[in-house]
């Protein structure tokens, strides 16, 4: 269960990340808390508030899933939404080091087959 200071933060490292490379565009994001898969209607609800915006792309975070519906939905329309998803969103999380902690690390070795080769 995502704490609401942890999705400020999230979006906050998410939108600085975009900004570095989506510099022509402004940005429009909804994250959600849900239960269960979210369905096309919400995503077709976010898509018309981005047209009454005039906004062309989106971003719908949730830390949840998306239905195959939603997923179709957003392939057939014109305005360019990116969903992500609780998965994409944990791994997010762990790649930029937002709300974890290191527990413990491994060093891995391999043969060095030099130190048995003859001279």
């Amino acid at each position: 269960m995502l704490e609401k200071p942890l999705v400020r933060v999230v979006m906050k490292e998410l939108t600085e990340s975009l900004k570095k490379t989506v510099l022509d565009w402004i940005l429009y994001i909804q994250a959600k808390r849900w239960e269960g898969k979210v369905s096309s209607p919400e995503i077709q609800k976010f898509a018309g508030a981005l047209q009454g915006k005039r906004a062309k792309k989106g971003i719908f975070i949730t830390s949840s899933s998306f239905s195959r519906q939603a997923r179709e939905y957003v392939e057939k329309i014109d305005n360019k939404i990116v969903l992500i998803d609780g998965e994409q969103l944990t791994q997010f999380m762990i790649d930029h080091n937002i709300g974890v902690t290191p527990f413990a690390l491994y060093e891995i070795k391999k043969i060095d087959s030099d130190y048995f080769s003859e001279e």
